[in-house]
């Protein structure tokens, strides 16, 4: 997931032993099959994971974005946008979710790589299931009543304890903590930029799920709806899953749902690609394929006529 900055990434992925895999194919033949398996589909289901938006452009661990955005943290030691056990003042943490926020969520240029992956999708009737929180696909021509992000939305923030299951929109917070920044030295001048419960005062927190205090309540009828979609497609209906950078640091959350739908429907189809964890399980047979390489270039590859 585009995880927020303030939680840990999850224990080590399991070893090979413990995930059975079939090894990709040849390149060329598995992104031909691929091709003709979406070309045959009756429905869609596009799982996303943090590895379609680092290859879109907004990669966590760029080092180099991490000093161009955040030159007062860079002095200090940071060299990616995860914040894991590093204590700052409101003022510094506030100017840091302003300046991320404002580049992952509300950066108004198309995405070429999300725009090419709507134009591959076309007229198939198709949901999205991402653990992404930087509403790409919506902001890319998805449809936003087709799109469960259970992880949450940058757009929004929330009370920390929280005192009601509201969210508010961020933007109105961003644009005034922008105004408060400075730069160079990576802080909030004016307090009262620093955002507070609308309801009770307290303290605040984007919308991303970094534990119980998460308040999913918006969240949860897109997920009603993707299961109900799930479940009322015919039987004998072609679907087939898209998983695209779903790794091991929250697989519960894409990577085994993505399987779990194909091995509960034997008509449906996995397509992973993933560059550094390609593997597909033994017991999907022949109706997984492996594609180890860049999205980039297997998108790229698959939308050509």
């Amino acid at each position: 997931m585009n995880q927020p900055a303030t939680t840990g990434r999850e224990p080590a992925e399991p070893t090979d032993a413990a995930r059975p895999s079939t090894a990709p194919t040849d390149p060329a033949d598995a992104v031909a099959t691929a091709r003709s398996w979406l070309q045959d589909a009756d429905h869609l289901l596009i799982a996303a994971g943090a590895g379609l938006s680092a290859a879109a452009g907004y990669d966590y661990g760029d080092a180099d974005r991490v000093r161009e955005l955040f030159p007062s943290l860079h002095r200090l030691g940071l060299r990616s946008r995860y914040l894991v056990g590093v204590p700052l003042p409101p003022e510094m943490m506030w100017a840091y979710w302003a300046v991320h926020i404002d580049d992952i969520r509300f950066s108004r240029a198309p995405n070429p790589l999300y725009q090419r992956l709507r134009t591959l999708v076309g007229d198939t009737d198709h949901w999205v299931m991402t653990s992404n929180v930087d509403a790409l696909f919506a902001r890319n021509g998805f449809d936003p009543a087709r799109i469960f992000a259970p992880q949450g939305d940058y757009g929004r923030y929330q009370c920390v304890r929280p005192c009601t299951r509201q969210t508010w929109p961020i933007r109105p917070v961003i644009d005034r903590l922008l105004a408060a920044l400075d730069p160079d030295h990576g802080t909030i001048t004016d307090s009262a930029a620093l955002p507070v419960c609308p309801n009770c005062g307290g303290e605040v927190f984007p919308h991303v799920r970094v534990g119980p205090e998460f308040v999913d309540d918006a969240l949860m009828p897109a997920g009603h709806r993707l299961t109900r979609w799930l479940r009322t497609r015919p039987a004998d209906a072609r679907l087939v899953v898209l998983e695209i950078g779903a790794g091991f640091n929250t697989p519960g959350v894409i990577r085994f749902p993505a399987e779990r739908v194909t091995h509960s429907r034997p008509h449906t189809r996995l397509i992973r690609i993933n560059e550094g964890h390609p593997d597909v399980p033994d017991h999907l047979a022949d109706r997984a394929l492996a594609l180890a390489h860049p999205a980039q270039r297997v998108i790229a590859a698959l939308a050509r006529p």
